[in-house]
């Protein structure tokens, strides 16, 4: 699982780059642009849960949004301390529960196995609204299917 857990993070970090230089392009970037930066702070907000940060509550889905020239480090840096974190634990440790205060003030709990599993779903999901978002300002999307990643050409 851990190994999978960094390879997917591996393939959301590719994948998102490649429709970073999409946005770019954008004659409208301000969606996409809101669209990424809720990627990030949703890595962050998770790792601040998982950590128990004191000041989660304070930290928001969507705020801020950050400029354009500031996404790419932005996502390196919070990209950086989640494979850090998946790195340094044992698979074991993955496995259990891990305490959080929730969307509602209540106490919840998810092993941190699954906190990553959700970050890359909903990379994937958000993928996909700006890959939307790029096709429907008239430029051609890149093909980010995973499989793309792995198959190999046999002939």
């Amino acid at each position: 699982m851990k190994e999978y857990l960094i390879e997917t993070f591996q393939f959301n970090d590719r994948a998102n780059r490649q429709v970073l230089e999409k946005i770019k392009q954008l004659p409208d970037k301000q969606e996409s642009i809101k669209l990424f930066s809720h990627l990030i702070n949703s890595q962050k907000k998770w790792m601040a849960r998982l950590l128990q940060d004191p000041n989660v509550q304070k930290m928001d889905w969507w705020d801020p949004v950050y400029p354009l020239e500031k996404l790419e480090k932005e996502w390196d840096t919070v990209l950086r301390t989640w494979l850090a974190y998946l790195e340094e634990k044992q698979e074991s440790e993955l496995f259990e529960y891990a305490e959080f205060v929730g969307y509602d003030g209540g106490r919840w709990a998810a092993r941190p196995k699954d906190m990553a599993l959700q970050l890359s779903y909903h990379s994937v999901h958000h993928r996909a609204q700006i890959q939307a978002l790029i096709r429907n300002q008239g430029i051609q999307p890149d093909f980010v299917d995973y499989i793309g990643t792995v198959a190999k050409k046999l002939s």
